[in-house]
This record gives structure tokens, sequence and C-alpha cells, in this order.
């Protein structure tokens, strides 16, 4: 070993293996090494693939720093393993795989991974601790988010590692460096107000998800942007943020449903929340589109187990997932370029969930 890399391990070894609040003493991080041995994360990270790009000098100093903290380079990064890993969000009761979106993108990476010869393996965990071992035992050369969340300490483990991977949906944070496959949800959302603004309705509600989802935000975006520039009043009792569970969102919609004044039409961030309000709006006695119009999005099919089945922002979920897989592999081919941003178009679908209002 060399005598600096020996001696910043006798002054500075106790801080890479800090015992944590629990006790449990923390793994050793990508940083780490790259601190120990004086170089980028991203050297680091070519080192374990033995990228040619990286001089046999830097690559002998980035093992010994690896070895001397008992780094596993091989837990994360493996050398040509062509598997890419498909990451579902967190959900602790399983409920968040009844949604088609998730099945329809992953349908798109298949295809893609089955051309160009890479295999798939799905990476699910109820929280970050097991989302994240998931990650690092998975061998995979890069990875496909499913999702895209404002704060996720996910990610910044991610990030920390300097591991590829390409987000469906838009980054929120290191935009330059991070590749991502998403809609325009704003203009879309924009597009699905504006169309109900002009059969009429000016009392227009808005259900999303929680605020962490892009997604969720970027629609509510569209749709705000839609009210203001037609001089329509924002509503903050129009708006619902619901979550996955589903009797308490049954309270917030039949508590938005009982207004004197409740929305003459509804745009509803995806298609699941739109089939629990359908199945709402028949409880209280009231008929689609005749009393309420309803817009979703997704396309998915329960977009057409509604009756009458929904009007809804398509948005193309299995050419999502097929240019995330072909972004990521490409990626992995070439490491060197740049971080791709792709713009999948959306389609609007005309169905009979929606009418001129009648006053």
């Amino acid at each position: 070993m060399h005598n600096s890399l020996r001696n910043y391990v006798d002054i500075s070894l106790s801080s890479f293996y800090n015992e944590g609040e629990e006790g449990v003493i923390m793994a050793v991080t990508i940083k780490d090494v790259a601190k120990l041995a004086k170089v980028s994360c991203s050297t680091v990270s070519r080192t374990c693939r033995n990228h040619p790009s990286i001089s046999e000098e830097t690559k002998k100093r980035v093992r010994e720093a690896m070895d001397t903290l008992g780094y596993e380079r091989d837990s994360v990064i493996q050398q040509e393993t062509h598997t890419i890993g498909v990451v579902f969000p967190m959900s602790p009761q399983n409920e968040i795989y009844a949604n088609p979106f998730y099945l329809e993108a992953i349908r798109g990476i298949g295809q893609y991974c089955n051309h160009k010869r890479y295999t798939l393996t799905i990476i699910t965990g109820a929280d970050e601790h097991e989302l994240i071992k998931s990650i690092r035992t998975a061998k995979a050369d890069g990875f496909i988010f499913l999702y895209s969340n404002i704060e996720d300490t996910i990610m910044d483990y991610m990030y920390e590692e300097n591991l590829l991977f390409v987000l469906i949906g838009k980054a929120t944070r290191l935009i330059n460096d991070t590749i991502y496959v998403d809609n325009d949800n704003v203009q879309a959302a924009r597009e699905a107000c504006e169309y109900l603004i002009k059969k009429g309705h000016q009392r227009i509600g808005y259900i999303g998800t929680d605020d962490n989802k892009v997604f969720s935000n970027d629609r509510k975006a569209g749709y705000l942007l839609a009210l203001t520039s037609n001089n329509i009043p924002y509503r903050d009792d129009y708006c619902l943020s619901l979550t996955s569970n589903i009797e308490e969102n049954c309270i917030k919609i039949q508590q938005l449903l009982c207004k004197e004044d409740r929305p003459s039409a509804i745009l509803v961030c995806d298609d699941m929340y739109a089939l629990l309000l359908e199945k709402e709006i028949s409880v209280k006695g009231l008929r689609i589109p005749q009393d309420i119009s309803l817009i979703g999005f997704n396309n998915s099919l329960f977009s057409r187990m509604t009756h009458p089945q929904l009007t809804c922002i398509d948005i193309n979920a299995q050419q999502l997932g097929m240019e995330a897989a072909s972004q990521l592999i490409k990626h992995i081919e070439h490491p060197n370029l740049y971080a791709t941003k792709i713009i999948v178009p959306y389609q609007f679908v005309e169905r009979e969930s929606c009418m001129e209002f009648n006053k």
C-alpha cells in the first residue's frame, strides 16, 4: 500500500465505519473510495468496469482503496452482464403493482431488451432499505426507474454511487447529468382542461396524488395554466391529493361531490383514480357526463372499464418503456455520451365521458 493511503486510513478509517443510530455499521460507498483514492466517483465506477479510459496506475490506486475499505466492487457493478434492473416505486402493501401503467412500460422495455439481447431483473422493495439492498445485489449494467420523485433517498444513493440509470419521468435535480424519458405533462393537462373549458365548464376540479410525484405536480401545473389563461379563479377545495389508502380517498371524493357548488368537470391524474371517482359518482346518484364530465390520464384498460368509457390522455406507456431501454443501452455501450432527455408524444383520446355544460 502507498504510504499516503496508509496514513489516510490510520487517521480517517473510523469516519468510514461510523455506527448509525441503531448501532449498525454504515456501508462503504463509492464516494468513500473516491475520497480515499483522490479520484472522482466516475473514475471509481469506470475502474469497476475495467474501462480502457482509466490508466493502469489509477486503477491500481482505486483498487487498493477498495481493498482497504472493504468495498464490494462487484456488488453493484458487473462487467457486461447484459442485464437491466427495472425499479418499481416502494410499495409496503404491494398495491402499486395493480397499476397497468407499469405493466405497459415493462412491456416496452422487454420488447427493446429482447431485440438487443438484454435480460431484465425486477427490483422491488417495501421500504428504502429493501430497495437499496435489491439494487446493490442486482448485478445489472444499468437501471430504469419507473417513476420520478421530487425527494427520493433512492435517487440520492444512485447519484452518490454514480450508477447508470434512466428515469421514466422528468428529473428535478442534476438535470444535465440525468437521463430521462417523459411526456410533456404540463401541456397535456393544459390541453385537457381547455377542452373542458371550451365545452362551457368553469367549475373544474383536479384529482392528483401526493405532492412528491413529479408527474402529478406537472399535470396540476397544466391545469392551473389553463384556468389562469381563461380567467377562471383557482379553488383549492376543488383539488384533491389521493394516496394508496382507498378508504381515505373515498371520503375525500365524497366530500367533494357533496358540495352544493361541486365541480361540473374533473381532470384526474390517473385512470385508476378515475375508476374510483366513477364509483363514488354512481353511489351519490350522479351521472357521467350529464352531471359531471371526466378526463383521465394513461389510456389504460381502466379507461375502457368505466361507464361511459373515459375520455383521456394517452401517454404511450409502452413507448416510454421502449425509449427508456433504448437510451439506457446506448449509454451502457457508449459510456461517454451526454445525458439525453426524450419527450414522447401524447394523444388526446375522446370518448363519452364529457359533454357541453348545461347551466
